[in-house]
């Protein structure tokens, strides 16, 4: 199996060549890639002895764990797709996902109890409930099987099952539905195939450079590709990932870091933000630590210097993607002196490049949106023709498609890609489009900035008005006319904000992300 086409086909790999080696590292224990593989097989034979047959979905309900790892392999290894949701959802868009996707089970935890039983009720079609961690199983609804097994007889008739036969999979089969956020609207189940994971897989550990002796710090959901992905690299290295439920406490993940002697930490703007603004940072000894990683949101240029000069041991990678298609840009290291704002090139096996409002390819020096060629592109939305054709459109190639990105970059002389902004953030003030992300990076500069979002609101005689929302470092005081005069000095009078609001918290997503449609964008 030296090149896997599957995704499964990695834990496979792995529990051969490493069969004792420990694959993860969770609050429960350590794993060894062994163990993984006989859960998985047992919970597969589960499955499909409840009638999960191919091709069937299988919702993971689940917080990070082993439970979330088993049952993604477990799915694959049935024939089945997995759709991982985050734990923090509600019952009202589990319902939908749930019902949308048709998924045949669910994956969960007693914990979660009170959000997936009435969201079951919306969704008939998830006939097989299966769940971890009951202190009380009888108080679990009629029908639900209790996995993993907490007594003798359920041992036995799961281990009586056996191996489960491996179905008749190709690498064009559905692995994963993976569900976008929906902060505009109802989520979009994203269809991944084996091929366009296994693939993302391989071009983005390549260019990272991992190895089976890194240890991977995931403190990211699961159920976000960006989580998912250090679970799915790691198993096709053979590498350790030390996997948490969260960061809402990073001096213990620091802690777990430093015990651990964790080699790669991959996060989020709001980590990194959370994390600097600790003033016991530089005492920890993460002197193991040889790689960072960022993706969701550009990091604004102040917190990058910042980074480095606190890590100046590791290299810090700046990433662009979307659930799409995983992966698209990155920027190499050692380019960071020369633009540290840019998010990169293409990653390999793949083509990018930007387009205008009708579609024609543009030069070099240019801004539009991003158009990305590749095995890593999704097949589509689930269920929706529509907002597939919106996204996929015809290639540069007879009969292909290609992703439409729906985000606005430019790129400089040589063809580095600079983030602008979604095509549907762009703030139209005075009849000059403002990037909120320029706004921001210069906002950031500003000394005792926390976070910040820039929206545009409705203006009578601007058409828009540029509004800046705040958050603060403890101990710092800033008025808004600091903000709009810090700003002057840095930007096109057109780009300064009209408004600054200072606020204590900026909502977010689920997977982190500043969430500015709750940020009143229509409304001064």
């Amino acid at each position: 199996m030296s090149d896997p086409t599957l995704l499964h086909h990695h834990l496979l790999a792995a529990a051969q060549r490493w069969p004792d080696k420990h694959a993860l590292v969770t609050s429960s224990g350590r794993h060894r890639f062994a163990d993984l593989l006989s859960a998985a097989r047992q919970l597969a034979a589960l499955l499909q002895a409840q009638g999960v047959h191919k091709g069937d979905r299988v919702a993971l309900f689940l917080d990070n764990g082993i439970e979330f790892v088993v049952g993604l392999y477990a799915t694959l290894l049935a024939g089945a797709v997995f759709m991982p949701v985050n734990p923090l959802t509600k019952s009202d868009k589990l319902a939908y996902m749930l019902a949308d996707a048709r998924a045949s089970a669910l994956l969960t935890q007693s914990s979660l109890q009170d959000i997936w039983e009435p969201a079951l009720l919306d969704a008939p079609c998830t006939r097989i409930q299966i769940v971890t961690g009951a202190d009380a199983p009888e108080a679990l609804p009629r029908g639900c099987i209790l996995w993993p097994a907490d007594n003798a007889e359920h041992t036995q008739a799961s281990e009586a099952l056996g191996e489960p036969p491996l179905p008749q999979t190709i690498d064009a089969d559905l692995a994963a539905i993976i569900y976008t956020s929906g902060s505009t609207g109802f989520p979009k189940g994203v269809m991944l195939s084996h091929l366009n994971m296994v693939t993302a897989s391989r071009s983005v550990s390549q260019y990272l450079g991992l190895r089976a002796d890194d240890i991977v710090h995931c403190a990211l959901p699961l159920a976000f590709d960006y989580g998912l992905y250090q679970i799915l690299m790691a198993m096709r290295v053979g590498a350790t990932v030390v996997l948490e439920r969260g960061f809402t406490f990073p001096v213990k993940s620091l802690e777990v870091m430093v015990r651990e002697r964790v080699t790669v930490f991959p996060g989020v703007p709001t980590m990194f933000a959370m994390l600097m603004a600790l003033k016991t940072l530089s005492s920890y000894e993460l002197s193991a630590l040889r790689l960072i990683t960022n993706t969701a949101a550009a990091l604004p240029e102040e917190h990058i210097h910042r980074i480095r000069a606190l890590f100046p041991h590791a290299q810090l990678f700046s990433m662009y993607g979307l659930t799409e298609c995983k992966r698209v840009t990155y920027l190499p290291p050692e380019q960071l002196d020369i633009r540290p704002t840019s998010v990169g090139r293409g990653m390999p096996n793949e083509e990018v490049w930007l387009v205008d409002d009708d579609g024609q390819r543009l030069p070099n020096g240019s801004t539009g949106e991003l158009v990305i060629r590749g095995s890593h592109v999704m097949l589509g939305y689930w269920d929706k023709p529509k907002e597939t054709a919106e996204r996929l459109r015809p290639g540069p190639l007879p009969g292909e498609r290609v992703l439409y990105s729906g985000d606005l970059f430019r790129t400089d002389a040589e063809g580095w890609l600079y983030f602008v902004a979604r095509k549907d953030d762009i703030i139209k003030s005075r009849g000059e489009k403002v990037s909120p992300r320029e706004v921001e990076n210069a906002i950031h500069s500003l000394p005792g900035v926390y976070e910040v979002a820039v929206v545009g609101v409705d203006d009578a005689v601007l058409g828009q008005a540029v509004k800046a929302y705040v958050t603060l470092n403890n101990g710092t005081t800033l008025s808004e006319r600091d903000v709009i005069r810090h700003c002057q000095g840095r930007l096109e009078s057109f780009m300064v904000p009209k408004m600054v609001t200072f606020v204590d918290e900026l909502p977010k997503t689920n997977t982190g992300k500043i969430k500015k449609t709750d940020l009143g964008r229509n409304s001064p």
